[in-house]
């Protein structure tokens, strides 16, 4: 796979959002890169380099705000995830959707450990 040069301007972007977080790891998930806390999938960059999957509960308040963004495919019906378009999102937007996922992968001890430096 051949990344183009937005996919890494995109990848820095989430790593600058995720990566503080507590117990944050990266490595690959079905050959991209991605973003895991207690080895949970909370984040992946999908194939094309312009497509984020992420985790989330709140995807249909998040397609409504912006079907455009936000949305799935006919493959993620059935789990806690969406996509988003990387180029059209906002950067605000980016960081509430990649907290939020990492929040539901994170165990107690690291949600009190996140609680602590806000």
């Amino acid at each position: 796979m051949i990344m183009r040069l937005d996919a890494f301007i995109f990848l820095d972007k989430i790593r600058q959002i995720v990566m503080p977080l507590p117990g944050v790891t990266e490595g690959t998930s079905y050959g991209t890169p991605g973003f895991h806390v207690n080895k949970k999938l909370l984040a992946r960059l999908k194939e094309d380099g312009e497509t984020l999957m992420v985790r989330t509960y709140e995807r249909d308040a998040w397609m409504k705000k912006d079907p455009n963004i936000f949305f799935i495919t006919d493959h993620y019906k059935n789990y806690p995830s969406m996509l988003v378009r990387l180029g059209k999102v906002k950067p605000k937007d980016l960081k509430a959707i990649l907290t939020d996922a990492w929040k539901i992968c994170a165990n107690k001890t690291q949600l009190k450990s996140l609680e602590k430096k806000i």
